[in-house]
Order: C-alpha cells, then structure tokens, then sequence
C-alpha cells in the first residue's frame, strides 16, 4: 500500500495544468494625460516609456520594462486604445496588467482589431464585467484571430459540452479556456475519460466545473486517470472524476506532506485510501486545514481519529463557520442532559443541514436551553 501511495504521487507534479496569469499589480494613478509629466527630459527616455509613465501611469521600472517589447513615437495609436478601455468598463488596473502582459495591445487598431473581439463575447451573453475579467486575466485573446480561433474555439467547446450556457459557464470558470489548444489536449483527455467508463454526463460535469484540468498533457491526464482506476474507483460514479480532479491538481511533495499528516494523527495508508475514496477532498485540503480540523475534533472534543475516517467530509468543513459553533451548541445541549434524552451525536449535530440543525436541535430546545441560539449566532459572528 505504501508503494502505491508514493507510486500514485509520482505523476501529480507532471500533471498540472497550466495556472493562469498571476498578476502582480503595480501602484497606479487615473489614467489621464494630465498627470505631472516625469523629470526626467525626453532626451533620457524614450518617447514611448514617457508615455508610459506619464498617460498609462507606469513606475520608471515597469515603463522601461515594456518598452522593451513595444515602440512608438506617436500617441494617436495608444491614445484611441486606452480610450476604448476605458469606455467599455476596464479598470485602471485592469488596463495597466494588459498592457504589462500584452505590450503590443497599444499598437492594435482599437476598431478593428480590439472592439469586435468584446462584441463577440458580450454577443454570448457574457457580462461587460465578466468580458473585462476575461480579458485582464488572459490578455492574449487579444493577439488571436476572431475568425480563425476565438470563434472556432467557442463554437467547439458549445459542441462539446451542447450547451451555450454550460460553455459560458466553462469560460467564467477558467478564463484561459477558450484560448487553449482543443485539438491536441482537451479532445484526447475527453476520450482517455470515456475510455475508461466514464458517463458523458460527468465528463461534462468536470469540464464545466474544472476545464484547466483539461489543459494538462495527454500522457499526464492518461496515468493520473489510470490511477484512480487501481485505486478501485467506480468509473460509473462521479466520484471518479473527483478523484482525477484532486490529484491532477497536486505536486508529488504536496501529497507525501498530507500523507504525513495524517499519519501523525494515527491513520493508517489504509485508512488514507479509504478516506481519500468516500471523499476525493479530504487530500485536496491543505496542511494547516486538516491539521486544524484534526486538532480540534480529537484534542477539543474528545473524538477518536479514526473515526473522521468514516466521515471524511468533516475535513472539507469550515473550523470557523461549522464545526466549532456546533460543537459548543452540542456542549451545551451534552451539560443540560439533553443529547443523551434525544439520541443525537456530535457527528450527526456537525453534519447536519442548516435548516435541519436549527429545527432539530436549537428550536427544539429553545425552552430548556434559551441560551442555545444566542451562542450559536455569537459564534457565527466570530467566524466573520
């Protein structure tokens, strides 16, 4: 079992998808050409880093930066692109992380090439904020095609999914997803999945959800589905794709450290397999969660380890918002005498419904325990 626990962790780092943009956002001022000019005489810098200090509100770093990716020595050009930016919603920051990203943007023809770009997403039914969002996080939509790839890109994955909405739903879900190479990764790990057995239904269930995942290399999505059939998952229950998802998501380091973690509270490998088969989300985790969770449960309230084996879903819970506010109800209800009166445990009281936990438990005791709901509420509040 050991063997196939570390065997399993072998693939995960390889089958990362590929992460988003990530953004480092730089102090800005409002986008206007009346900011102070810089010190600094056009003779030092260029006309384009002036331009881009001085109307875009770059940094001096940040401005030569660019610069060395884009040169003009006119403004009509990137004047008409700012200006479409901003009248079509984009923030500041939003404009600023485009342009740090996708310097020759200020080059295009804002009519031509930018606006029908916008227009055919906003055409979908996606929002203007949403349009922005997609554009700020994956600013390379700008430099493709409309007619050879953004349009094919969308009308292939509405094929797939035969939903527009769910289509949407994939785009806002993963901004990059519509750029991303269909042909060579995502048709090939669609098929590993139907191979397998899995139901189209969850198939389409995981590429609306989670379509980055879709974006790792053929071979690495093929071992990690291959995996989780020798882990015995059921290819028929949608548990499997679960199962794909938290794994295809996690370095071999991150899972062994998890792993660990258990452990040090008294699981067996065992034990993890099993935990990790009623709910894929107990090793999606992190450290300080399941560490915090565990912590609280055994030392706090007095519950054996193992038996979170047995509910794993406890783990995936929020300590703040969840299992401490109902745990003190549970104390108050277990010092009163009346949990033992009316046969309700600790794991019952925890996974329980909203709805069912106040019907249930609070205002069904709300005579002999009025104190209850108060503290309930308190604990809540303490959680924000």
């Amino acid at each position: 079992m050991s063997k196939f626990i570390r065997k399993t962790s072998h693939y995960f780092k390889s089958a990362r998808a590929s992460p988003t943009h990530n953004l480092c956002f730089v102090q800005i001022q409002p986008l206007s050409s009346s900011l102070k000019p810089i010190k600094n005489s056009p003779n030092q810098h260029s006309f384009t880093v002036s331009y881009l200090i001085n109307s875009c509100g770059f940094s001096l770093e940040k401005a030569l930066s660019v610069s060395e990716h884009v040169k003009f020595e006119a403004s009509d050009k990137p004047d008409s692109v700012l200006a479409l930016f901003e009248s079509h919603g984009f923030t500041q920051t939003q404009i600023l992380t485009i342009i740090r990203n996708y310097p020759p943007v200020l080059l295009s023809d804002p009519k031509k090439t930018l606006l029908p770009k916008l227009e055919f997403l906003k055409s979908k039914g996606i929002s203007s904020t949403d349009v922005t969002n997609i554009v700020a996080t994956s600013p390379s939509i700008l430099r493709r095609s409309l007619e050879k790839n953004i349009i094919p890109s969308f009308n292939f994955f509405n094929n797939l999914l035969q939903s527009e909405k769910k289509t949407l739903a994939a785009i806002k879900s993963y901004y990059g997803f519509h750029l991303s190479d269909r042909q060579t990764r995502v048709t090939p790990n669609v098929e590993t999945l139907r191979e397998a057995g899995v139901p189209n239904v969850n198939i389409m269930y995981l590429l609306t959800t989670q379509p980055r995942l879709f974006m790792a290399s053929n071979d690495s999505f093929g071992k990690i589905v291959k995996e989780v059939e020798k882990m015995g998952f059921n290819p028929l229950k949608v548990k499997f794709v679960l199962a794909v998802q938290a794994l295809i998501q996690m370095t071999k380091s991150t899972w062994e450290k998890k792993v660990d973690v258990y452990k040090k509270w008294g699981w067996t490998e065992e034990e993890i397999l099993v935990a990790f088969k009623k709910n894929p989300w107990c090793m999606a985790a992190s450290e300080d969660k399941i560490n915090g969770v565990m912590n609280f449960l055994v030392n706090n309230m007095g519950m054996e380890s193992s038996l979170v084996v047995k509910r794993t879903k406890l783990i995936s819970l929020s300590l703040e918002k969840r299992i401490v506010p109902r745990c003190a109800a549970y104390q108050v209800l277990l010092s009163k005498g009346l949990i033992k009166s009316n046969g309700i445990s600790l794991m019952t009281l925890i996974m329980s419904s909203e709805k069912q936990f106040l019907e249930k438990v609070v205002n069904r005791h709300k005579e002999e325990a009025p104190e209850l709901l108060k503290l309930y509420k308190e604990n809540l509040d303490l959680s924000k």
